[in-house]
């Protein structure tokens, strides 16, 4: 099997993709597009979506200790526009483009300072992780938030990190579930 093979999925269960499947991409042609939308219940597509992002993750992590500008650099740079909602001398807030909730706004510090992920801090890291959550805080009350928020850190690939530069996920506007994920 090959990487251009695409997972299929049977039902869910409670959130887990069950019954796995594969789908060959050589059947996919130009002459018969429709071979694979044929083949996958209109469930599977969650499921192919959760598995792009593993896969994401994991092709993110090879480069996590690379000292090349990430998204996030050049968000802080302006050099890509972004929706600002705070911004201090340590730390810049926006608002994701993909909102998981009706408030999603990352908080990311300005400087990296070898803080690609929260498994990577260390003792000199404690006065930003500190103010990071108090940015948080900042946000939540900004975004009107601040009865119930949720603050989210995904350290490493298990965890679906994409980029390797700390940041928070800010959520909020709508009922949290539990458990989390």
């Amino acid at each position: 099997m090959n990487s251009l093979s695409i997972l299929r999925s049977g039902p869910l269960l409670a959130g887990r993709a069950v019954g796995f499947g594969l789908i060959n991409a050589s059947k996919v042609t130009a002459k018969n597009p429709s071979f694979l939308l044929s083949r996958l219940p209109l469930h599977a597509f969650s499921s192919i979506r959760a598995s792009d992002e593993e896969a994401s993750a994991r092709a993110a992590a090879l480069n996590a200790d690379s000292e090349a500008p990430t998204i996030f650099d050049k968000i802080i740079a302006k050099e890509i526009p972004s929706t600002i909602v705070y911004e201090d001398e340590k730390v810049l807030a926006f608002r994701d483009i993909s909102p998981q909730a009706p408030v999603h706004v990352l908080v990311v510090p300005k400087l990296r300072d070898g803080l690609t992920h929260l498994g990577k801090a260390d003792q000199r890291h404690g006065e930003i992780l500190g103010h990071l959550l108090y940015a948080a805080k900042i946000v939540a009350e900004k975004e009107g938030i601040i009865d119930g928020f949720r603050v989210v850190i995904n350290s490493g690939p298990s965890a679906c990190q994409s980029v390797y530069h700390l940041h928070l996920h800010v959520l909020g506007g709508r009922q949290m579930k539990w458990p989390a994920g």
